[in-house]
């Protein structure tokens, strides 16, 4: 066909060599909604791949793969920690320290309780109490100088210094650590999803 275009490709898909949809005339019937020539059939055979699927036959159906991956995979985030706020620092060590002087405080007490039952110090004092004594003195008592109540006092004075002190150190840590993250950048992290 020859004209004022030249001559024209035939077109595919059964559209022939007719005028282009923008040069049809109207015409009595409805008109139907204009699909593009496609490469490929549609999957599902619907509207655009009608015409090409019933020239072509049945339409392609994607199989899956046989040996593609059946268990997810792990995702992982590299995560830095570029900066440790110092006072929520300070509180966690101190209400971690805490516990622990409470924990050091019963162990002490519990310890000293077994350490009477099995007869220790009544054994240990009665041999040093013979060492250092003489005739006018009965020499060192051990047993009342390691009573229950003075182990509890000693114990609780020093658990009391370590709250102070572990939560001095810690937020001083924070501080130093934030001082070091910014020359070097920080410590990096791993993070995986469980699986």
């Amino acid at each position: 066909m020859t004209g004022t275009r030249g001559t024209q490709p035939q077109s595919y898909d059964g559209y022939g060599n007719g005028p282009l949809p923008s040069e049809r005339e109207p015409q009595g019937q409805t008109a139907q909604p204009y699909h593009p020539p496609q490469a490929y059939d549609s999957p599902q055979g619907g509207a655009a791949g009608t015409q090409g699927g019933q020239q072509r036959g049945v339409a392609a159906v994607r199989l899956p793969r046989t040996g593609a991956r059946t268990t997810p995979r792990t995702r992982k985030a590299r995560l830095r920690v570029a900066k440790a706020d110092p006072w929520s620092v300070m509180k966690v060590s101190f209400l971690l320290s805490i516990a622990l002087g409470i924990c050091t405080v019963v162990a002490a007490a519990v310890l000293w309780m077994v350490m009477d039952a099995m007869g220790v110090f009544s054994t240990v004092g009665g041999t040093i109490s013979e060492a250092t004594g003489s005739n006018e003195s009965n020499g060192f008592d051990l047993q009342s100088f390691l009573s229950l109540p003075r182990v509890l006092i000693f114990t609780s004075v020093i658990a009391m210094i370590d709250v102070v002190l572990a939560t001095a150190l810690a937020t001083l840590g924070a501080f130093i650590y934030n001082l070091s993250a910014g020359f070097v950048g920080g410590v990096e992290l791993t993070l995986a999803e469980d699986e």
